[in-house]
């Protein structure tokens, strides 16, 4: 039985220990988290990807705790609505799908699904020295181990990836902003719409309803050139978070009352990651870690439950072979990646204007693409594109 370490337990990480076991092998997940983490952004399960989950068994858990949001709204200051995008105008396809869920449900989804695998939380791998039979992990608690292989499902900032393949600078693209999530207490019934409002200075204020109708998530982007800032210091990364925001219009202001107290701040730049080869020796990658279009395409979870399937299912019909079995994954994944990864049209200079005029100009644009008049062209455009991948059904495969 072919041992198989995989780094990071957040969406990508749990679902390759997922159908990895169920083909028979023996994977260990390690998580820099004491635990599963809780919180994050609404993702949503479309397409492909909620083929795979179901077909790991996972909807009627989802369906438990789905969101069920009613569309985008561009909002002013004043809380006026100036655009919005009903989630039923492109038949799923726009920004709201028909499944959404928070990323923390799905993880403890996940965790759940995978309680007989081996977890090792609050720690990390340090080393990797690879040999023609194996890999010597080394993790930040001290132990040492060796594994047939070790696959990266640990984000932007792999440390996999930094260990086998090079510096990070190589592979993540710095799009020109940074991001933040956390819950607040909800400061209006947000009758089940994502809600954001765009300040001159390139910044959105959003907030996403939660489960519980009390909370909401909160999003905060801004626009600018890379920052130095330490990843490690959440405080101060609230503090500059803070600083970019105050003084700004709609829910702002309770929203930054609510960021010391959060228990779930995330914070991040908005970068693309792009690998052009997802596998050195016995080394691969998966997820956010080897492809990456960043949190304005979207797409990550199904990219990360899609590829963790397809990975695991070319292991299994090669064998354990990994010479056959990375080819073959990056192979099949390689057109769907792609086209997950492209970016809305006009990118970040759209979706976050740095003018009044830009601001209003992007809502004028909506309104008229959302109107009745082009509203079925719209419609025809954005489900003309079916996923850019054939999936194989490897559980009547690999017997």
């Amino acid at each position: 039985m072919k041992t198989v370490l995989i780094s990071g337990g957040g969406i990508a990480g749990p679902a390759l220990a997922f159908w990895l076991r169920r083909f028979g092998f023996a994977p260990t997940v390690v998580e820099i988290a004491p635990g599963p983490r809780p919180g994050g952004q609404t993702v949503d399960l479309r397409g492909v990807s909620r083929v795979v989950a179901e077909r790991m068994g996972l909807m009627p858990a989802v369906g438990e705790r789905q969101l069920h949001e009613r569309g985008l709204a561009y909002v002013k200051a004043d809380g006026r609505q100036a655009a919005a995008m009903p989630a039923e105008l492109l038949d799923g396809a726009g920004p709201v799908a028909e499944i959404e869920i928070l990323r923390g449900d799905l993880a403890e989804i996940l965790a759940d699904a995978t309680s007989e695998v081996e977890y090792l939380y609050g720690d990390s791998v340090t080393e990797l020295t690879q040999d023609p039979s194996g890999v010597d992990v080394t993790f930040a608690s001290g132990t040492r181990r060796r594994f047939d292989l070790v696959i990266g499902a640990d984000g932007v900032h792999s440390r996999v990836r930094r260990l086998a393949f090079g510096p990070e600078e190589q592979f993540v693209h710095h799009l020109g902003g940074y991001t933040s999530y956390f819950t607040v207490e909800a400061p209006e019934d947000l009758e089940h719409w994502m809600k954001i409002h765009t300040a001159p200075g390139g910044r959105w204020v959003g907030l996403r309803p939660d489960r519980d109708p009390r909370f909401a998530k909160a999003l905060l982007s801004f626009r600018s050139p890379l920052l130095t800032y330490d990843r490690r210091d959440v405080e101060a990364q609230k503090r500059l978070v803070r600083s970019r925001f105050e003084g700004l219009g709609w829910h702002t202001a309770h929203i930054l009352n609510g960021l010391d107290a959060s228990d779930d701040f995330y914070f991040d730049t908005i970068s693309r990651v792009e690998v052009p080869e997802w596998s050195r020796g016995r080394v691969a990658l998966v997820g956010d870690a080897g492809y990456c279009g960043s949190p304005m395409a979207g797409h990550g979870t199904a990219l990360s439950l899609v590829g963790a399937y397809v990975l695991a299912g070319e292991l299994a019909a090669a064998q354990g072979d990994h010479v056959r079995a990375f080819p073959a994954y990056q192979t099949r994944m390689q057109a769907y990646v792609e086209q997950r990864m492209e970016l809305p049209p006009g990118g970040i200079k759209m979706a976050m204007p740095m003018s009044a005029f830009g601001i209003a100009y992007r809502d004028f644009v909506l309104r008229v693409m959302t109107s009745r008049l082009l509203a079925g062209v719209l419609a025809k455009s954005a489900v003309a594109k079916p996923d850019a991948i054939d999936l194989p059904d490897y559980r009547a495969r690999v017997r």
